[in-house]
């Protein structure tokens, strides 16, 4: 089937966690499809150089500093806008692989905020926008952990579980009004900084997640996947798609060649 270009109403796309990874590889994908993306994220240097990136490469890109973690700053950035189109909730992230008996409350805490609330308030916030719009798509990029747990990842996958109750519940509430709510559920993800991050900039463990693992997914693949459920026609939901490597058969089974 065909990409679907955006109509003049509902041509801007806004990308949280937008400074790199899948976040950045979606606004450059939307960009290409014919959105006007705006970059949110907390480091501004970095959405500045992609915003700068983008529109020299023909497309429409703005960059906006903000932590969605911050209700007031989020209500502000909503102010700038009648419509918009496309939200993609991208923002989110893991901390720690400790069991339960031992993890730090305070990293829990923080991917809640970040994974749950922080999608929670730019979502309040937008939604009047989408509406208005007439045809307006929220994406939430939750993850497997949000459909099955595994060891060492409860806090991350608690929050992700929220992200998920998050869409689910909301498309059961708009129901009937011209707003879909698409969830996104990668697997297995390299990118640069989402296991260094998760272990504290340890190289060495952050290496030993996709150790063995010929072809884990990439941020482009995601991002892909993410443009191709928000090209589909306006009467088209996709409610959630779940994308892991081939090499992954679910969160615990991973074949490596070792």
């Amino acid at each position: 089937m065909a990409t679907a270009a955006p109509s003049a109403a509902s041509r801007i796309a806004v990308v949280t966690g937008a400074s790199g990874g899948i976040g950045a590889a979606t606004a450059r994908q939307l960009a290409s499809a014919g959105y006007r993306v705006v970059l949110t994220a907390r480091r501004k240097d970095r959405i500045e150089a992609l915003a700068e990136e983008i529109n020299g490469n023909g497309g429409q890109a703005t960059a906006y500093a903000l932590d969605i973690t911050d209700r007031d700053a989020v209500d502000e950035f909503a102010t700038a806008f009648k419509t918009i189109g496309v939200l993609v909730n991208n923002a989110g992230g893991a901390l720690g692989a400790d069991p339960v008996a031992t993890g730090d409350p305070a990293d829990w805490r923080t991917m809640y905020e970040t994974n749950v609330l922080g999608t929670l308030n730019i979502t309040q916030a937008l939604l009047p926008a989408l509406t208005a719009s007439g045809d307006g798509t929220v994406v939430v990029v939750s993850s497997t952990a949000g459909h099955g747990t595994y060891e060492g990842g409860a806090g991350y996958v608690a929050a992700k579980h929220g992200a998920h109750v998050l869409a689910e519940t909301l498309r059961l509430e708009i129901v009937g009004t011209p707003v879909r709510v698409i969830e996104v559920a990668p697997g297995m993800v390299k990118t640069d900084e989402f296991a260094l991050t998760r272990f504290g900039g340890d190289a060495e463990k952050a290496a030993k997640v996709y150790a063995g693992v010929a072809e884990p997914l990439t941020a482009d693949d995601v991002a892909d996947t993410i443009t191709w459920a928000v090209t589909r026609p306006s009467h088209v939901n996709i409610d959630l798609l779940v994308v892991r490597p081939r090499a992954q058969a679910s969160n615990t089974k991973v074949h490596r060649e070792l």
